[in-house]
């Protein structure tokens, strides 16, 4: 594996699939791992609020044998009181890994670019690789295999959004990302997996109907329509992404034995009905499980 882990672009196919098998071995065996990072230290940068990303970074490190330290936006207020360039040499010097979750993914860029330790992009404005890891990860354990699948992504066109096509791409899922008219991907992160996905033969395209975009889909995933930093666009969002909900008329649409996933936190009544995020087709608590395994098997790669 290469140094850092900023964004799932930087790796094969092999390498990911490679990160899923270490994944689930660690997974069922963690007892053989127990010392593999022995007496290592994780930095762990929060410039966005996380329960997920805290827990299983935090518990993922100290069961591989290392310790953490969790730095908060009013401790280090990354490049207002201390640049990024002075942090990552700081840093260096003191842990063997940094995990920054944070706003501005130049941010991430830069952290990389200036520390000789790896560096783990735990979520941008940009992408969302970690997650992505954990999503994938899920539906290769719920559906056996991978290449072939379609997941129809339904609401913002986000980060995870953004991180989904890219995974997609690398390992010959379909993805479709159906999302309201101004609400797309980023252009150059859509040109980016489409042209990723001439390797594999897996189709990435954005449809502005829901019902059109779950069609054939045996993935169906959604996140909040307003993410952190667009709180002020909550109730304008809720008109436009209405149409986007996942219920189960949504649902109905896809291929017999579906599954629904949701990176968490859900805003039930939002984006995602009770009736399905907890029926039977959801795997959301299985997926935020796997955001532990997926992330031991970064550290592990990147810090032993």
């Amino acid at each position: 594996m290469k140094k850092d882990f900023l964004t799932i672009r930087d790796f094969t196919r092999e390498e990911i699939l490679g990160t899923f098998k270490l994944a689930a071995e660690m997974k069922a065996h963690a007892q053989n791992y127990s010392s593999a990072l022995k007496g290592k230290t994780l930095a762990m940068i929060f410039e966005k609020p996380s329960l997920r990303t805290r827990v299983t970074f935090d518990v993922g490190i100290q069961q591989l044998g290392g310790f953490s330290v969790c730095l908060l936006p009013m401790e280090i207020s990354l490049g207002k009181r201390e640049s990024v360039h002075d942090v990552a040499k700081n840093l260096e010097r003191m842990v063997q890994g940094i995990m920054i979750r944070t706003f501005a993914h130049q941010i991430v860029v830069e952290m990389a670019k200036h520390a000789s330790v790896p560096v783990i992009n735990a979520l941008t404005d940009y992408s969302h690789p970690c997650q992505a890891m954990a999503d994938y990860l899920t539906i290769q354990e719920v559906k056996g295999e991978l290449k072939g699948l379609k997941l129809c992504f339904v609401g913002d066109g986000n980060n995870v959004a953004h991180s989904l096509m890219f995974a997609g791409a690398r390992l010959g899922v379909h993805v479709t990302v159906a999302c309201p008219k101004g609400y797309e991907p980023n252009p150059t992160a859509f040109q980016s997996a489409l042209e990723d996905a001439k390797q594999t033969g897996a189709q990435i395209e954005v449809v502005h109907d829901a019902m059109e975009g779950v069609k054939n889909a045996d993935v169906i995933y959604t996140d909040v329509w307003a993410s952190m930093g667009q709180e002020s666009e909550t109730e304008k969002r809720k008109a436009i992404f209405h149409p986007f909900q996942v219920n189960k008329q949504l649902m109905a649409k896809a291929n017999a034995g579906a599954i629904f996933m949701h990176c968490l936190p859900a805003h039930r009544g939002d984006e995602v009905t009770d009736e399905v995020i907890d029926s039977p087709a959801s795997v959301v608590f299985q997926e935020a499980e796997n955001r532990l395994h997926a992330q031991k098997a970064v550290m592990y790669q990147l810090m032993k």
